[in-house]
Formats: structure tokens, sequence, C-alpha cells
């Protein structure tokens, strides 16, 4: 098990760019699978960016595709989240979570995570 804690929301105006971070601790070699999911009000969960700390590759959901961009840094064993050209559609609260498994070629659903961190709430207005 690891402990995750995110930070690095804020409100921002549509347009604008964020990046959020979660720190890392525990074990967290042992995860495949690493990501930022992120719900609305009255939304279920979903993800919205992933890593394969192993295999380098990342996935993402089509609507946040060159916009967000999720990265790695081991020496700190963090996860971040860079989010650019900001909408209102992506408010909501942002968690980083971590998996045993690998993601399976594609942004998972939340079930398969095992780790997850507080979140982070992300409000954008247009």
């Amino acid at each position: 098990q690891v402990k995750l804690v995110e930070s690095g929301g804020d409100s921002v105006q549509s347009g604008g760019s964020l990046r959020l971070s979660c720190a890392a601790s525990g074990n967290i070699s042992r995860n495949n699978c690493l990501g930022w999911f992120r719900q609305a009000p009255g939304n279920l969960r979903e993800g919205v960016a992933v890593i394969e700390p192993g295999r380098r590759s990342t996935y993402y959901i089509d609507s946040v595709k060159g916009r967000f961009t999720i990265s790695q840094d081991n020496t700190k064993n963090t996860l971040y989240l860079q989010i650019n050209s900001l909408k209102p559609e992506d408010s909501g609260m942002y968690y980083c979570a971590a998996a045993l498994g690998y993601c399976g070629g594609r942004v998972p659903p939340p079930n398969i995570m095992d780790d997850w961190g507080q979140g982070t709430q992300v409000t954008v207005s247009s």
C-alpha cells in the first residue's frame, strides 16, 4: 500500500494552466499503473491520464489529449499532471491513484486502482 497526497488544485480562468502534484510514500516501485482521475459533482469518477512507469507508456482520454500531460519524477517519488488550455468542463476533484496491476493499454476504470489520494479541487470559470 502507498500513501498519496495531491496538491496544486486551484480556481482559474478558462484557458489557464495548472500543474497538479501527487507525492507518494511507501513502496511505489511495485505499482505498475499510476494515474489521475477526476470527479465532478453529480458525475461518476473518470480516469483522465495514466502512466505505466516500467514501460514508460502514457494513456489519455480523448477529451484531454494535447492539453494534459502526465509525468513522473522518480527521484522525488512524485506524479504530475500538467493541465493546459483549461475548460470549464475540466472542473472537478482530481485524484491520484496507484495500482499494482498494469493499466491495460488504456485509461482504466477507477475500480482497478488500489490506492487513492484525498483529492485536489480544480475549478475553471468561463
